[in-house]
This record gives structure tokens, C-alpha cells and sequence, in this order.
């Protein structure tokens, strides 16, 4: 167990940022929590590295370095997310047991995401019988999801250069109006799966498991907000009521179009 330390000391490190500005926590620090551990998982089973599993791991620090970069730079150059990003709620001073308990939490949490494929190579290590077809299914899923995500906030970063004052439903947005989301949800599903051909001892699917649980709560909290935030800013726009009423809010084909009266997503 002393890999998972290991991951864990990683985590706690690279996360550390968010006690320079709380929600460093969950943007700039969780992108490089992940590229750190998804190197840190190569490092440690180098031996057992399998091309699957390395695809898995380069998706996820890929999608950890742009992830970051993007945060930052949106952070320097847009006044709009700025404002979002500093608003008071933000800013405000929090309880050191919160911060502490939030730093765990966050800790915690990106090394369960990062966990199945962790498990993979120490199972495969101390012999197990792994399944390569599920790494491959859970490494392709993860990939594309990387690139659903990037192709996501590029059209929309394109599209508020041409008209910065409307809501954005062109490209990917025509499938799901948050298909960012989508693209992180089908990685992490991607990454999760990769368990089924892993050997998991039940102890290894409970830590799975609940990171995966907790990035997909995270994303469908993250939807909601975003959902508040445009009813605000476009709720009495026609063309955004009938394009709301058609477009899946994060899943394409099942017809979920808003979560913003669940208030348990509120995080």
C-alpha cells in the first residue's frame, strides 16, 4: 500500500495551490494534481507498463497540463470569467478547518480518479491475470474525451470572440449545452472502467469507485451552476428558451435538460 502514499503525498502537494487562492483548489490545482499523479503512476510501474495504460496516462496529463494552462489564461485575459472567479462568495476568508477539510477532500479525490489505473499495474505486478481489452476500451474512451473537452472550450472560446454577448450553440454545443462536461465525464468513465479488467480486490473498487462518483457529481454541480449563470444572463432570450428546451444539458441522447431545482448538486 505504500504506492498509494505515495499518490496520496502527490496529490497533497500539487493541490497545496488552493491555500493560495481557494478555488485553486479545484481549477489550476486539480489539472496538475492529475498530469502529477498520472506521471507519478508511470514512474512507479514503469516495469509493468502496458500501451494501453500509457495511453491512459498521457491522455490524463495532457488533459491535466491544458486544463490548467486554459484556467490560467482565461483567469488573465477574460474580465467576464474574472469576474466570476473573484466574486465575493469566492474571496471571502474561509475557516481553517473548512480549508483543511476541503485540501483532504480534493486530495483524496484526484488519486481515487487516478486509481484505476494505479490498480491495473500493482494488480498486474503481483500477478494477477488484468484483462489488456478493458484498458484498451477504458484508455480509447479516455482519449476521446480529452479531445471532446479541448474541441469544446476552443469553439467556445471562438464563438465569444464573435459575438462575446450570446449564449454559445454552435459546433459541440449543438449536441449538449456543456460538452466540456460531457468530454470529462466520458474520460473519467474511460479511466473507471479500466477496473472491470483489473482483478480489484473490494478495497480497490470502493476507492475507485467513489472517485469516480465524486468527479461525476462534481461535473453535474459544476452543469448546474452554469445553468444558473445563464439563466441570469440569457433567460429572457427566446432563442435561448427553445435552444434549452431541445439540447441536453451535459449527456447526449438522454434527455436530461436541466438540474438547477436539485438542490443536493449544489456544491
Amino acid at each position: 500500500m505504500s504506492y498509494l502514499w505515495i499518490m496520496l503525498a502527490i496529490s497533497f502537494a500539487v493541490s497545496a495551490l488552493g491555500w493560495i487562492y481557494f478555488i485553486y483548489f479545484f481549477s489550476i490545482g486539480y489539472g496538475l494534481s492529475i498530469s502529477a499523479l498520472a506521471v507519478a503512476t508511470a514512474a512507479l510501474f514503469w516495469g509493468e507498463m502496458t500501451l494501453p495504460v500509457g495511453l491512459l496516462c498521457i491522455a490524463l496529463f495532457l488533459y491535466g497540463i491544458r486544463l490548467a494552462g486554459y484556467l490560467f489564461l482565461r483567469e488573465k485575459r477574460s474580465a467576464t470569467y474574472k469576474q466570476i472567479l473573484y466574486q465575493p462568495e469566492n474571496t471571502t476568508k474561509k475557516p481553517a478547518f473548512l480549508m483543511w477539510m476541503i485540501w483532504i477532500s480534493c486530495a483524496l479525490l484526484y488519486v481515487g480518479q487516478m486509481a484505476p489505473a494505479t490498480f491495473y499495474l500493482f494488480n498486474s505486478a503481483n500477478g494477477a491475470e488484468v484483462n489488456e481489452l478493458w484498458a484498451w476500451i477504458g484508455g480509447a474512451a479516455a482519449l476521446a474525451g480529452v479531445l471532446i473537452e479541448a474541441n469544446a472550450d476552443a469553439q467556445k472560446s471562438a464563438a465569444k470572440k464573435v459575438n462575446a454577448k450570446r449564449f454559445v450553440s454552435t459546433g459541440l454545443y449543438r449536441i449538449v449545452r456543456c460538452p466540456n462536461y460531457f468530454g470529462e465525464v466520458l474520460m473519467w468513465t474511460g479511466s473507471f472502467v479500466i477496473c472491470i479488467g483489473s482483478c480489484c480486490t473490494p478495497g480497490q473498487w470502493v476507492i475507485a469507485s467513489l472517485g469516480y462518483a465524486g468527479i461525476v457529481y462534481v461535473m453535474f454541480s459544476g452543469a448546474r451552476r452554469l445553468e444558473l449563470r445563464q439563466d441570469e444572463t440569457y433567460g429572457e432570450d427566446p432563442e435561448f428558451q427553445a435552444y434549452i428546451k431541445k439540447t441536453p444539458l451535459i449527456l447526449p441522447i438522454i434527455p436530461i435538460y436541466s438540474v438547477k431545482k436539485h438542490t443536493w448538486l449544489k456544491g
